[in-house]
C-alpha cells in the first residue's frame, strides 16, 4: 500500500509544532528532536515511517515546514509552533510591503485589533500575494491584506524570516494594514 504523504506530513506537523507528547516525543529548547527517536515513536504509535519516507515527506512538503540539521540526525518544524521553543531567528529588515491571507470572517476582529499571533509564536506574513492567497483560501472566503512592513520596521518592529521563507512578526497593528476596498 502506498503511503499517504499528505497525511504523514500533517501528522508530523502536528507532532513537531503543537503536540510532541502525542507520541511521547521530546523536543529540545530549539524544537529539534532526534530523527531515530521520532521514527521509533511514530512506529510505536501506529505511523509506520522509515528514514527514506521521512526524507520524502520533508522534501516534497510544498510549504517547506520541516528541516533537518546539517548532519541529518535531527529534525524540526520551521515555524508555526504553539509550544514554547526558541528558533533563534535574527531580526531582518523586511520589504516595504508584505501580505497576509485570511478569511473574510476574521475581518471585523482584524479591523479592531490588527493581526495577532494568537497561540503561535508569531504572525505569519508572505512576500507575495499568491502565497498569501494560498494561505487565506484554506480558511474560507479569501481576504488578502497588505502589511506596511517597511514602516513597521522603521518604527521599531522586529521581523524575522523562517527557514522556509515565511516572514514573522509579533503583531501588526491596524494602522499598518491596508484593507481591500477600504
Amino acid at each position: 500500500m502506498k503511503p499517504n504523504i499528505t497525511k504523514l506530513s500533517k501528522f508530523l506537523s502536528y507532532v513537531l509544532r503543537h503536540k510532541p507528547n502525542t507520541i511521547e516525543l521530546i523536543l529540545d529548547k530549539n524544537g529539534w528532536t532526534d530523527v531515530t527517536d521520532l521514527l521509533n515513536k511514530m512506529k510505536r504509535f501506529g505511523k509506520d515511517m522509515d528514514l527514506e519516507l521521512l526524507r520524502k515527506v520533508v522534501e516534497t512538503n510544498n510549504k517547506k515546514r520541516f528541516s533537518f540539521s546539517e548532519d541529518g540526525s535531527k529534525i524540526r518544524a520551521s515555524q508555526g509552533h504553539s509550544i514554547d521553543i526558541e528558533l533563534n531567528y535574527r531580526p531582518v529588515a523586511p520589504p516595504d510591503i508584505l501580505y497576509h491571507g485570511t478569511a473574510g470572517r476574521f475581518l471585523d476582529s482584524i479591523l479592531k485589533k490588527g493581526l495577532l499571533k494568537g497561540q503561535r509564536h508569531h504572525v505569519h506574513l508572505s512576500k507575495d500575494i499568491d502565497t498569501a492567497s494560498e494561505v487565506g483560501l484554506r480558511k474560507g472566503k479569501l481576504i488578502v491584506l497588505e502589511v506596511l512592513s517597511g514602516r513597521m520596521h522603521t518604527e521599531g518592529k522586529d521581523f524575522f524570516v523562517s527557514e522556509n521563507g515565511v516572514w514573522l512578526t509579533d503583531s501588526a497593528e491596524v494602522q499598518y494594514l491596508v484593507f481591500p476596498n477600504k
